[in-house]
């Protein structure tokens, strides 16, 4: 109570809560193998307790902890002790990278911990969070050709696709393709075709024969819409005409059958197909396709290249064929003096010339069937089990084919006798 004519002072204490911010320096996307080091800042007028960062992995649902600043064991921040008095500190924790891998890309946090202007029972926090985006460069890089080895027409116009795999990389690179050092200018497919007479070139002619080899006559008939229609199923001109000769004239210049010569009235019309799948490892395997109508007569060693590029290479990344057709395969044989009853293998080791796409093999027999009773044997190895002595003198051809051509190579079999085995009772049905 006070008496009157009499004042009364009052003093009031505000306690103001502890200031806390905390933000983390971004950074730009890194590469695997890079040393990174992540920065949080913090400002605050208060004392204080602790620092701690986190890798957040699972979406969210797991965090790991990397890093921990407790300050009730350290005398680092002994300056803050009149932490009554208002006053703004700026700090940086740090963490330090020196390899980063696939594995470390993801969410990490910087939580602070002060304590309370007002009780140093109370803990004021406050977090960052920021995203490391790691980079890998692709590891590898190949181009193949699809669906071969298989056999192929010379004389009919086929398509011809060639694949190129890039793995290793993250995020998905950006692939093109080239022929002999030149980018190709391609219509995007982005589903496979249904049909291949849905999206195919029609600007062929099923023929044995270039454009300045077109009998006149037909040729006029082509340009006024009559004449027959040409039907894709029907054997080539020239092969008719050696099979029957007396329906078929024979045009007036014959052309060599190695390679096919089909009649494309404008530039090969190419189709692009890119696709990727995510891996395990966090990288993405990138499948990027060329498909074309494949003319052996234009495009027999033609040079065809992949490139790749991607924000961890400092210069694309390639891979490089060349279509070749096969020839002069080179046929050895075991053993080099065969014997009755021995298992003979005669195999295909190599060609006078680097081959792609792989070719597909055939074995046949000249004149007859294999010993075990079939017309033809697929593969680069023929195995002829317990020779009879009838086989002597045998010859076996070997046609190699990929979709660029095909060639013959043909061996003949001189079988010995065998001491061992008394004439007349070997068993000749193997």
């Amino acid at each position: 109570p006070s008496l009157p004519g009499s004042s009364c002072l009052f003093f009031v204490v505000f306690h103001f809560p502890a200031y806390l911010t905390v933000s983390i320096e971004p950074l730009p996307p890194v590469v695997v193998g890079d040393a990174v080091t992540l920065k949080c800042n913090f400002k605050t007028d208060g004392k204080m307790r602790e620092i701690v960062w986190y890798r957040v992995t699972d979406g969210g649902t797991i965090k790991q902890k990397i890093f921990t600043f407790d300050a009730m064991f350290s005398t680092n921040f002994s300056h803050m002790e009149n932490y009554r008095k208002r006053e703004d500190l700026v700090y940086q924790s740090t963490v330090r990278l020196p390899e980063v891998r696939i594995s470390d890309n993801g969410p990490y946090e910087c939580h602070v911990g002060i304590y309370d202007r007002a009780t140093r029972e109370k803990v004021v926090l406050a977090s960052g969070n920021i995203f490391l985006n790691v980079m890998a460069p692709p590891t590898s890089i190949s181009v193949l050709a699809a669906d071969t080895p298989a056999p192929f027409s010379r004389y009919q116009a086929q398509n011809f696709t060639l694949v190129c795999v890039v793995s290793g990389g993250k995020p998905a690179p950006l692939v093109y393709f080239k022929r002999d050092g030149e980018p190709i200018e391609a219509t995007p497919l982005p589903e496979p075709p249904v049909g291949a007479g849905s999206w195919e070139p029609r600007n062929l002619l099923h023929r044995d024969l270039d454009d300045t080899k077109v009998p006149k006559s037909l040729a006029a008939e082509d340009e006024m819409g009559g004449g027959r229609p040409l039907a894709t199923a029907d054997p080539p001109r020239g092969l008719a005409a050696e099979r029957d000769p007396v329906t078929e004239t024979i045009p007036e210049t014959v052309v060599s059958r190695e390679f096919p010569r089909w009649v494309h009235v404008a530039e090969p019309i190419y189709y692009f197909r890119h696709t990727h799948a995510p891996v395990s490892d966090g990288t993405v395997e990138a499948r990027a396709t060329l498909t074309w109508t494949l003319n052996p007569q234009i495009d027999n060693e033609a040079l065809f290249s992949c490139e790749v590029k991607h924000p961890a290479l400092s210069m694309p990344m390639q891979s490089e064929v060349t279509l070749v057709a096969p020839k002069g395969p080179k046929i050895t044989m075991t053993p080099t003096r065969a014997r009755v009853g021995d298992t003979v293998r005669i195999l295909v080791q190599g060609f006078q010339n680097e081959v792609f796409p792989e070719p597909l093999f055939t074995w046949t027999r000249v004149g007859s069937r294999l010993l075990d009773g079939s017309t033809e044997h697929d593969g680069k190895e023929l195995v002829l089990e317990r020779v009879p002595a009838e086989l002597n003198g045998s010859m076996y051809r070997c046609t190699a084919q990929n979709p660029l051509g095909s060639t013959d190579t043909h061996t003949r079999l001189i079988v010995f006798e065998n001491p061992n085995i008394p004439r007349g009772t070997e068993d000749s049905n193997g």
